[in-house]
């Protein structure tokens, strides 16, 4: 209701010409209004890159800004302190997608490895993971087994026993695989992915297109990707913003398993002499592309990327092991059907302290604790239990130490001796694995 001024109605009341009456007369049932104009939609995007399979806290830290010049060690990862930090997170939106950028398996501590990495997928699947996209080392075991890792089911692909535990049901998150295509020429696994918030005039939809490295084959054993292709990124890409927004995305997000670093790497929320493969792919891409959470590089870095033409590209790493979670906030509106403010910052999943050789590693105040969520902390336990039948049996003896260093630091050789043992070991084992050869 447009509402009139006290001294206008008595103007009107004083009037004594019948049009002037009317003229500030509104007739019954009706009022003057103005168009209604929709709020933006605050959207959460929850992001981590190169998990590897570290179900159990890694006994790792992130350089923290101290607030004096200077940095703490925060005590970090684990699965159980993940999700827990995920919960707390999501809280803070109404709405929320959790992302990852590739390499969620494989390079993985034994806990996981052993099994090869159905934990691993079974916390993603409790932790409500919603996009992977692939990583080099999704193909470390073979296109057949990655194929399981997505579908689920018992079939043996590798020299491992699955589903030693548990019947293996795959995974229910989404894995993505723009760049990597198949014998017919589609792709591995979907492109993109979809997901929604809201009804009627305040919908929006994100769009996320997920993809690894075109480098992947140079990373991998050949036979395991016979007959996939791996493409360039930026096509891919690009290829894929289109159909997105065809599809109702308001918001485009790439997750690439590529990436770069940080000259000084002390503050993860900063972009300081940032380089990297990722930038000639960054160079390329559509400007309809609104954020890109990479990985790769297990680097931690916010970074801004100017743009001819458009907003600046926000483009975010969260290091790697679950030690961190980049909290995205995009503000969409929904008629224009765009992103009008975009930001992220990358979290310290702060665990439990530890003690290492070299001295106590404490929680610091600076970032909050996450508590460990019971049920994850449950089922990574029933892993780590089975798993130490195989790290905790003797395997030899050794008649002295063996240190990390040459006793002669000035001997230019590579690896100290317990690393030259492990590299023996390990090439006895696989040749005594390795089919001979007809003599």
């Amino acid at each position: 209701m447009t509402r009139l001024s006290t001294r206008t109605r008595a103007l009107c009341a004083a009037a004594l010409l019948a049009p002037l009456l009317a003229a500030c007369a509104t007739p019954q049932g009706t009022s003057v209004s103005s168009p209604k104009t929709q709020p933006p939609v605050e959207v959460g995007i929850l992001a981590f890159n190169d998990f590897h399979g570290n179900i159990a806290a890694p006994k790792a830290t992130v350089s923290w800004p101290d607030g004096q010049g200077g940095t703490v060690k925060v005590p970090a990862g684990g699965a159980a302190h993940l999700a827990s930090a995920l919960d707390a997170l999501r809280e803070e939106f109404r709405y929320s997608a959790t992302v990852s950028a590739g390499d969620l398996i494989s390079a993985s501590p034994l806990a996981s490895s052993l099994f090869l990495d159905e934990p691993s997928i079974g916390v993603m699947n409790r932790i409500g993971l919603d996009f992977n996209a692939v990583g080099n080392h999704e193909f470390d075991r073979g296109r057949a087994e990655l194929l399981r890792v997505q579908n689920g089911g018992c079939e043996k692909n590798t020299q491992r026993e699955p589903c030693q535990l548990e019947q293996f049901a795959g995974a229910n998150f989404r894995y993505l695989s723009a760049s990597t295509y198949t014998e017919d020429g589609t792709t591995l696994f979907p492109a993109t992915g979809l997901k929604s918030f809201g009804e009627g005039a305040a919908k929006v939809t994100l769009g996320f297109v997920g993809l690894t490295l075109k480098g992947t084959p140079s990373l991998v054993s050949p036979g395991g990707i016979a007959g996939l292709t791996f493409g360039d990124e930026a096509e891919a890409i690009n290829r894929a913003v289109p159909v997105l927004r065809r599809e109702g995305a308001d918001a485009v997000i790439v997750l690439i398993h590529q990436g770069g670093a940080q000259a000084d790497t002390s503050d993860p929320n900063a972009c300081d002499g940032f380089t990297g493969d990722i930038q000639p792919i960054l160079d390329k891409l559509d400007p309809k592309v609104d954020v890109v959470i990479s990985g790769h590089t297990h680097q931690a870095y916010i970074c801004e990327m100017p743009r001819e033409g458009a907003a600046p590209l926000l483009l975010t790493s969260a290091g790697s092991y679950g030690r961190m979670v980049t909290r995205l906030t995009l503000d969409i509106d929904p008629a224009s059907e765009r992103v009008v403010s975009a930001h992220a910052r990358n979290l310290p999943v702060q665990s439990e302290g530890y003690t290492t050789s070299r001295g106590d590693v404490a929680q610091t105040d600076l970032v909050p604790v996450y508590p460990a969520r019971a049920d994850i902390a449950q089922y990574v336990g029933r892993y780590l239990d089975a798993a130490s039948a195989y790290s905790e049996r003797t395997v030899g003896h050794l008649s002295g130490g063996a240190p990390r260093d040459w006793p002669d630091a000035t001997e230019d050789r590579k690896g100290g001796p317990v690393d030259q043992l492990i590299a023996d070991s390990q090439l006895a084992a696989t040749r005594a694995a390795a089919p001979r050869s007809p003599s």
